[in-house]
C-alpha cells in the first residue's frame, strides 16, 4: 500500500480559503493502484484568512464540534487550557477528519498505520492535531445495538490513545506534533505494516512457491 495526498486549490476562492485547506489522502493498493480506502485531514490556519472558529462551522458539523472545544470563540486561537497542554512548534491545527477502509481491509489495524504517515506528511507547522474518534460506516448490522457501537468505539478511542492521542473534552482528542509516543510509535507501525505485506504477499503466492 501506499498513500497519494493531495490539495485542490480552488483558484476562484472561497471566503475562509486562507484559513482552510482540505487534504485528501487516497490510500492504494500497490500492485494495481486502485483505491483501498481513504483519509481526509484539514489544516486550519489561526493567523491568516477569517476567524478560524468561523471557518470550521462553514465547512461542517464535526469541525464546528471540534471548533467549539480547541478554539476560542472570540479570538479563533487556541483556549487557555489548549495552549498550556502544547508545545509551541508551530501556529496552525491539523484535524483528522476521517480514516476510512473497505471492508476487506480493516481489522487489521492499518487504519492508524496509515494515519500516523499522513499526520507525518502534514503537520509541519501545526502546532496541535485533533480526532474525535467514532465510527464512521454505520452499514453494519451489528452496530445497531448500542452496546456493540459503544465497545467499537472505545476499541477506535484506544487505537488513537498508543499513538499518543490524549482525551482532552467531549469527544476530542488532542496530540501534539512533538510528543514522543508519536516518534516511537511510528517505527513500531511501520514495522507492523511491513509485516502484514510480506504476509499477504506470501499468501497471494502459488502454493509451490510457498512449498505447499
Amino acid at each position: 500500500m501506499y498513500l497519494r495526498i493531495s490539495y485542490t486549490d480552488v483558484l476562484s476562492g472561497t471566503p475562509y480559503g486562507d484559513t482552510l485547506e482540505r487534504w485528501d489522502v487516497a490510500v492504494l493498493h500497490t500492485q494495481d493502484e486502485f483505491a483501498v480506502g481513504s483519509l481526509v485531514f484539514y489544516r486550519v490556519h489561526l493567523d491568516r484568512g477569517m476567524h478560524a472558529a468561523h471557518a470550521m462551522e462553514d465547512e461542517s458539523e464535526d469541525l464546528a464540534e471540534i471548533a467549539s472545544v480547541i478554539l476560542d470563540a472570540e479570538t479563533g486561537y487556541f483556549t487557555d487550557d489548549v495552549s498550556d497542554a502544547l508545545d509551541y512548534v508551530g501556529s496552525a491545527l491539523l484535524v483528522m477528519d476521517r480514516v476510512t477502509l473497505d471492508q476487506a481491509w480493516r481489522g487489521f489495524g492499518l487504519g492508524v498505520v496509515l494515519a500516523i504517515e499522513a499526520i507525518h506528511r502534514l503537520m509541519p507547522g501545526c502546532r496541535a492535531i485533533v480526532c474525535s474518534p467514532g465510527i464512521a460506516d454505520v452499514s453494519e448490522h451489528r452496530l445497531r445495538e448500542r452496546a456493540e457501537w459503544d465497545r467499537v468505539n472505545r476499541k477506535i478511542a484506544r487505537g488513537w490513545e498508543s499513538v499518543g492521542f490524549r482525551h482532552h473534552r467531549d469527544h476530542v482528542f488532542l496530540l501534539s506534533p512533538t510528543s514522543l509516543v508519536l516518534e516511537e510509535q511510528r517505527d513500531a507501525l511501520r514495522s507492523r505494516g511491513a509485516d502484514l505485506a510480506a504476509s499477504w504477499k506470501a499468501a497471494d503466492r502459488p502454493a509451490d512457491e510457498r512449498g505447499l
